[in-house]
């Protein structure tokens, strides 16, 4: 990952979601905690994984994430995915975050991870995904 920070100097996929980090997310150092990011990645993922699958989707595994920057109180964060793979009935996503540095004003990517989801039906089976429509 970290030979694909220096490669990768913008964001890679769709913007998903963004948000701001708040004084309750931090830590006592005044750092956004590490679990609140991958939360807020994990449903960045989620949106983008159930529009492909048509429905409800789960998360099924998160691989190859580290954290590359601390993240302070009051940063913007924004979440890109993009679908590296997808199976029969699941979505292989990258998702990234990044955040706006308050003292330079330029963005940096905070961490990125690769997270699988599975297409589920109302009572929470595997099911197949939907074939790939045009506008995908």
């Amino acid at each position: 990952m970290f030979e694909q920070e220096k490669e990768n100097l913008t964001p890679q996929g769709q913007l998903a979601l963004q948000i701001t980090a708040l004084p309750r997310e931090t830590n006592g150092f005044g750092d956004i905690y590490g679990g609140w990011l991958v939360a807020q990645m994990d449903l960045a993922g989620t949106a983008a994984a159930s529009r492909r699958a048509g429905g409800r989707v789960a998360t099924v595994s998160i691989d190859r994430m580290a954290f590359l920057v601390p993240v302070a109180v009051g940063a913007q964060l924004s979440f890109y995915t993009q679908s590296l793979q997808v199976g029969r009935s699941s979505i292989q996503m990258l998702v990234e975050a990044w955040s706006d540095d308050s003292l330079s004003g330029q963005w940096r990517k905070v961490t990125e991870a690769v997270f699988v989801f599975v297409a589920i039906d109302g009572a929470g089976r595997t099911r197949p995904l939907p074939p790939l429509r045009q506008d995908d």
